[in-house]
């Protein structure tokens, strides 16, 4: 193949009055064979081999090999793909900016240029994760919270701005803004990227990773995106190319319509359980078939944004009328639209009825199926039909460890001087929230027009639930304003109380305390109803142990309700003036309602709320940072921390060293979340961390979260496996981030273990079940463990981002084979384990551990190494990515 296929494909495009160049796909066809068929994602990603083609990182047989996927429908080779651009969230946006600066004084030691470590790609961080829900049920929580957000996370806003002065192409949209995703999806993305280089106007595809999994939702915009660790982020943003296998991908055919009554929602926990059932962890999912001609945009981004929870790297929606019909709405300039139907239709990116694309493998769905549903009660993907919440919920209860087969009898208690009685089963949250679903103006309106109608029938939200509304744009508030809705929002306690993600990533903040003193006394089982993406264990609240994802209206529903052992299907959820049963049939609004009020939604709301989004709120622009090309770390902070990965880093990297003798920190089961791993929420003030705080002079009630504290790696680390839900099989009946202390029997915190370990000079393994690490992108969940001692992990199956941020911590994760488990290798955790030859890795192959039983006896398991690619291994060489970039900007 000629290494001037990328030169040879060049063409131009008159758009308007403007000519851009760009690189044909097309013509390249007309050398490299019929691409017609091909996915439209899989075009994405040859348009980017094809423009970045330089007979180095990539080769015409790489282009070459992207096109004969269609053979099989399935390549097996690396390659490299060059995004665009980086979109970033705070809680992992504030350790990428640490880790930056960290770099930074890493080259200044090793004698290079430090302003080497500056970002190649535009980079956008949104804040939208430090909001907690501490007000709400009035019209001062909104103010309140943003008040209490600014001081808690003053520390890190200034560091952030400190950020965005020392580093080029690096924006940050100020906090009380949005959801990332959400702004993302209504401002930051383009379709098409178009940019000036050397006097010519380029365009191509707008794709991009972003440090949060649910960065896939604008994929509903026909954007190729994914989410990635931090880490990852940070490579990319330094100009190295994400390195991938060529993905499988999986065709998923919509035809029909969705029904009266039923929500988006309710067809995304149908994808997402039928697509989790199928597998595609690590492939790509396309969205065809012409029932995408009558699904919305907002629809599209509902269900592509929930990518993470059916396994997928994307969920991917070409481009059509809908998308340019959403970019016209949504404020973007006629010139981006008419590029945007140029380009896609030139390069066959272009969805035409009747598209039937080739794809590995393929699941149909007629959206006239769908049924209402909800989620959980700790997985998103275990879909659960509305009239069966009553025995999903009574079957998790037997679940819980120690809980006896009665259900608890309710407590008393009092709250604003009124006695009440809190059952078991009792709704304490209800929380419309989250970019999954706060995106799209017709479950939000459907939200609206139930609360307009349980309040003229007479019903209320019960006592002793904790109602919450944050929307993921302020164009939200503008619409349900103009609709004529807020104010029946209001009246049942959903309240704004911030634009950010609040409950769904765990700051749902605290109940008040006799709710919280209720539930402890009757060690009471109660749920939380949310708008989200995520339910995991421990997630939302440390006493709420059941968490159910739901449409925004079955949300104020449940509010209204008060009790997950209702059947919304049959029995009422109050009574009204007259004491007349009130169902929700009688109040769900009709999909004419819902029509006429999104009809309400205008591209004026747009401009008003995105024409100063960089801009903030007064007390954002008060804040003032030293400009310096590094960063004054202060001594006494604990939020900002150097971080210790570069400390005994060389210029050149060491051999990798073999295991020996290697304890087990942790042995855990299947479906481990990286919420498991590196919580995000509350931290215990009796935890390592906790204790940490205090010993620092930090008041219980100023401990923030562990989010808000990823900057800090003394709180992490202490914070790794302390997940309160999390089940060490080495200690059995035991939930919290407890292990053993081996050789004896000691039960103690897992950072103490690991502390102890380190003194000894002792390596530390994991073993786990299937799906370990799935759930966020988030790379303190492989940082920590690093940071802990941990080497191996030994896993039945990984999930692709947590897989990938092992490896980019210089953490080997290895792959039981088929059959093998823990469970019949009858482990205990009291075992030893022996990895030699591990510089001579190679990705995929057989790794020999060997296992030594307290008795002494021995046995040999050959792993699979899930090192897949040569690059990765040269990171896993270079102890890190990061390492690895350092050493490359040195030479």
């Amino acid at each position: 193949m000629s290494s001037t296929l990328r030169e040879a494909s060049k063409d131009t495009l008159q758009v308007l009055d403007k000519t851009y160049h760009y690189y044909s796909l097309p013509q390249a066809a007309a050398r490299l064979g019929d691409i017609q068929r091909l996915p439209k994602s899989l075009k994405v990603l040859l348009e980017n081999l094809l423009r970045w083609e330089d007979g180095d990182s990539v080769t015409g047989q790489d282009i070459q090999g992207l096109v004969d996927w269609l053979k099989q429908a399935h390549a097996d080779r690396e390659i490299a793909y060059r995004p665009a651009r980086v979109l970033m969230q705070d809680f992992t946006g504030v350790p990428a900016v640490v880790d930056l600066a960290a770099m930074r004084e890493a080259v200044k030691r090793l004698g290079g240029d430090v302003a080497k470590v500056n970002p190649l790609s535009p980079v956008d961080l949104v804040i939208d994760h430090s909001v907690t829900v501490d007000r709400f049920g009035n019209e001062q929580a909104f103010e309140q919270n943003v008040q209490l957000e600014m001081e808690r996370n003053h520390e890190r806003y200034v560091f952030l701005r400190w950020g965005q002065q020392a580093f080029s192409r690096f924006r940050v949209v100020p906090p009380g803004t949005g959801i990332c995703h959400q702004v993302n999806l209504e401002y930051l993305g383009k379709t098409v990227w178009s940019e000036e280089q050397q006097g010519e106007w380029i365009a191509y595809p707008d794709t991009l990773v972003g440090t949060d999994s649910h960065t896939t939702m604008i994929n509903g915009l026909g954007v190729l995106g994914w989410g990635v660790g931090g880490i990852e982020a940070e490579a990319a943003m330094l100009g190295q190319p994400v390195s991938m296998l060529i993905p499988d991908v999986v065709g998923f055919k919509l035809t029909g319509k969705l029904r009266e009554g039923i929500t988006a929602t309710d067809l995304v926990l149908t994808v997402t359980q039928m697509l989790r059932k199928h597998g595609v962890v690590g492939k790509f999912v396309e969205f065809y078939g012409d029932g995408l001609d009558s699904l919305p945009l907002a629809d599209r981004a509902t269900i592509a944004n929930m990518s993470p929870e059916y396994g997928a790297t994307c969920g991917f929606f070409p481009v059509d009328n809908v998308t340019l019909d959403y970019l016209r709405l949504s404020g973007r300039s006629e010139e981006q639209v008419a590029l945007v139907e140029a380009y896609s239709k030139a390069q066959g990116l272009w969805r035409h009825p009747g598209d039937e694309p080739v794809f590995t493998s393929t699941l149909a769905l007629d959206m006239g199926d769908v049924e209402a549903s909800l989620a959980g009660p700790k997985r998103p993907q275990d879909r659960v039909a509305l009239g069966d919440v009553p025995a999903a919920f009574s079957a998790s209860t037997e679940l819980e460890l120690n809980k006896p087969q009665q259900p608890r009898e309710p407590v008393a208690y009092t709250l604003d001087g009124q006695q009440y009685q809190l059952p078991e089963g009792a709704v304490a949250i209800a929380a419309i929230t989250s970019c999954t679903n706060t995106s799209n103006p017709s479950v939000l309106m459907a939200a609206g027009l139930l609360a307009k109608n349980a309040v003229e029938r007479g019903l209320m939200r019960q006592p002793w639930v904790k109602a919450s509304l944050a929307p993921g744009s302020k164009v939200v508030s503008d619409y349900l304003a103009k609709a004529g809705l807020t104010p029946y929002l209001d009246e049942l306690g959903f309240n704004l109380v911030g634009y950010g993600c609040t409950t769904c990533i765990g700051n749902s903040g605290p109940l008040p305390e006799p709710i919280e003193q209720a539930i402890r006394d009757g060690d009471l089982t109660v749920g939380a109803v949310l708008s989200g993406n995520r339910n995991f264990e421990g997630r939302i609240h440390p006493l709420v142990k059941t968490n159910w994802l739901a449409s925004p209206p079955l949300v104020v529903a449940y509010a209204l309700a008060g009790n997950m052992n209702i059947n919304l299907t049959r029995d009422p959820l109050g009574k009204d003036r007259a004491g007349n049963p009130v169902y929700l049939k009688d109040i769900w609004p009709s999909g004419a309602e819902i029509a006429q009020a999104v009809a309400q939604v205008s591209t004026a709301m747009f401009s008003k709320e995105y024409a100063e989004v960089f801009e903030g709120t007064p007390e954002w622009q008060a804040i003032e940072v030293e400009s310096a090309d590094t960063y004054g770390w202060q001594q006494d902070s604990t939020y900002i921390r150097l971080t210790p990965f570069f400390e005994q880093m060389g210029a050149e990297p060491e051999p990798v060293n073999d295991i020996h003798g290697a304890r087990l920190l942790a042995m855990l089961g299947d479906s481990v979340t990286t919420d498991h791993i590196s919580p995000a929420g509350s931290i215990k003030a009796d935890s390592p961390a906790g204790r940490y705080l205090q010993e620092h002079g930090v008041e219980r009630q100023d401990f923030n979260s562990y989010g808000s504290r990823r900057g800090n790696h003394e709180v992490m680390m202490r914070g790794t496996f302390a997940n309160i839900r999390i089940r060490n099989e080495m200690v059995p009946g035991v939930e919290g981030g407890m292990t053993r202390l081996l050789p004896g029997n000691d039960v103690v915190a897992i950072y103490d273990a690991a502390m102890h370990y380190q003194q000894q000079g002792t390596p530390l393994a994991v073993v786990a079940g299937k799906e370990y690490g799935s759930g966020s992108s988030r790379d303190w969940a492989a940082k920590g463990p690093r940071l802990l001692g941990v080497r191996v992990v030994i896993a039945e199956s990984f999930e692709r981002i947590h897989r990938s941020n092992l490896i980019g911590m210089g953490i080997l994760p290895l792959e039981f084979p088929q059959g093998v488990t823990r469970k019949t290798l009858k482990l205990t955790g009291e075992e030893t384990l022996d990895i030699r030859g591990l510089n001579a890795l190679q990705p995929g192959a057989a790794v020999p551990v060997t296992i030594t039983f307290p008795d002494g006896r021995q046995e040999v398991v050959d792993c699979r190494c899930r090192i897949d690619t040569a690059t990765e291994l040269t990171y896993y060489q270079n102890d890190g990515i990061l390492h690895y970039v350092i050493r490359n900007m040195l030479n």
